[in-house]
C-alpha cells in the first residue's frame, strides 16, 4: 500500500504549534473538491460536508501542528540556541539535520553538541540537554548568521516519509498529521455516499502540542453536536512496553477507541457499534482522566460537547522515525465516515 498523495504532502509540509500554515494549506486544498473550507484567525481549517437533513453536525478533528524548534539566541560565532515548541526527549535531537524556515525560505542546518571525545567523565554519565545543543547553519559569523535567521524562526527535523516492509512507514510529523489526514478521508467519504443526516466537518486544528488553543476556538465556533478527536496513540508491540499500563494496541489491529472519565459514554458505545457493524477492527483504550488530546479542551467547550476519542497506533512517539501501519489508518478513516453516517435526526447524547 502506497503512501496516500494527500498523507504524503501534509508529512512534508513542515509546520510546528503556532506556525502551521504550510500543512493547513495541504489540508484545505485537499478538502476543496467536496467540502465548504473556511480557515479562522489562529490558522484552525474547518471543510464541512453538508448534511441532507437536519440531523447532528459532528466534527472530526485532527491536529495539523507539529512539535519542532524555535530560535532563542545567535552568538558572535554564528550558532544558534534554541528551545522546543513541544514535547522532545532532547537525546533525540543529537545529530539531526533540521530545516529552518525563515524570511528568505528554508534553510538547512545540523543539531550539533560537544564530541563525545571532549566530553569529562561525569559529562558522559548524564543525558544531553537542550541547553548542551546548538543549530550550526554553517555562517563563518554571528553578522552572517543574523543576516539569514532571525529571533523566533522555528525548524523541524529533516527528511520525508520512508515506506517500510508490511505497509508500514516512518515520518516525523505522523503526530498528528495522521489525525487530519483520518478527519479528511472520513469526511471524503461520507462526501462521496451522498452525505449524512447532519453536517460532517473535518478540523485540522492548531496548537494542540502546547495549548490545546485551535481546538479551544473551533469547538467554541462550529459548536457541533458532536465530536470525535482522531490523534495518535502508543502501538504496544514495541520493546519496553508494558501492556498492563497501556493496554494492548498492536499493528494491524486498528484504530483505538478510546473510554474513560471525559469521554462521552453514548459516543464510546456508537463507534464501538458503528466498528462492529461494518467489520472494522479495533481495540479499545481507558484514561482515568485526562487523555493528553484535544478532546481535553472540546469536551468542555461552552455548555459541553459529547465527545469521542480515536486513537492510531503509533510507534516511537515524537521522534524523526514515528511509524505506523497504513491500514490501521484506512480503517480508522473507515470507522469515523460511519460513525458520522449513522447518526440520526434525533440523536440523543445522555449520561
Amino acid at each position: 500500500m502506497p503512501i496516500p498523495d494527500v498523507l504524503n504532502q501534509l508529512l512534508t509540509a513542515g509546520g510546528p504549534s503556532g506556525y502551521e500554515t504550510a500543512p493547513a494549506r495541504v489540508f484545505a486544498e485537499a478538502c476543496a473538491p467536496f467540502a465548504e473550507v473556511r480557515t479562522d484567525v489562529m490558522g484552525s481549517v474547518t471543510a464541512r460536508v453538508k448534511g441532507t437533513g437536519d440531523g447532528p453536525t459532528v466534527a472530526l478533528v485532527g491536529h495539523i501542528d507539529e512539535i519542532g524548534l524555535i530560535v532563542t539566541h545567535i552568538d558572535d560565532k554564528g550558532f544558534l540556541s534554541f528551545t522546543g515548541v513541544g514535547g522532545w526527549d532532547p537525546v533525540i535531537l543529537v545529530g539531526q539535520r533540521v530545516e529552518l524556515t525563515t524570511r528568505e525560505g528554508v534553510l538547512a542546518g545540523v543539531v550539533g553538541k560537544k564530541p563525545i571525545h571532549l566530553l569529562k567523565d561525569e559529562e558522559r554519565k548524564r543525558a544531553a540537554e537542550i541547553k548542551d545543543l546548538h543549530i550550526d547553519i554553517g555562517a563563518r559569523d554571528g553578522d552572517e548568521a543574523k543576516g539569514l535567521v532571525r529571533i523566533g524562526d522555528v525548524a523541524v527535523i529533516a527528511g520525508g516519509p520512508v515506506e517500510l516492509r508490511n505497509d508500514r512507514v516512518i515520518s516525523r510529523s505522523l503526530d498528528n498529521r495522521l489525525g487530519c489526514y483520518v478527519a479528511h478521508e472520513a469526511a471524503r467519504l461520507v462526501a462521496e455516499a451522498g452525505g449524512a443526516v447532519g453536517d460532517v466537518v473535518a478540523v485540522a486544528a492548531v496548537q494542540e502540542e502546547i495549548t490545546f488553543a485551535g481546538a479551544r476556538t473551533v469547538a467554541h465556533a462550529l459548536r457541533p453536536d458532536v465530536a470525535i478527536v482522531i490523534d495518535v496513540t502508543h502501538a504496544t508491540d514495541a520493546p519496553g512496553i508494558d501492556e498492563r499500563e497501556v493496554g494492548s494496541h498492536p499493528f494491524g489491529s486498528g484504530p483505538v477507541i478510546e473510554r474513560g472519565s471525559t469521554l462521552h459514554p453514548a459516543v464510546f458505545e456508537l463507534l464501538h457499534e458503528a466498528a462492529e457493524a461494518e467489520d472494522v477492527p479495533f481495540t479499545v483504550s481507558a484514561s482515568a482522566r485526562y487523555t493528553g488530546t484535544d478532546a481535553d479542551a472540546i469536551h468542555v467547550s461552552r455548555d459541553g460537547i459529547p465527545t469521542g476519542l480515536i486513537g492510531l497506533p503509533l510507534r516511537y512517539m515524537h521522534s524523526p522515525v514515528e511509524m505506523v501501519q497504513l491500514d490501521d489508518i484506512a480503517n480508522a478513516a473507515r470507522l469515523a465516515a460511519a460513525f458520522a453516517r449513522r447518526l440520526t435526526a434525533g440523536q440523543v447524547f445522555e449520561r
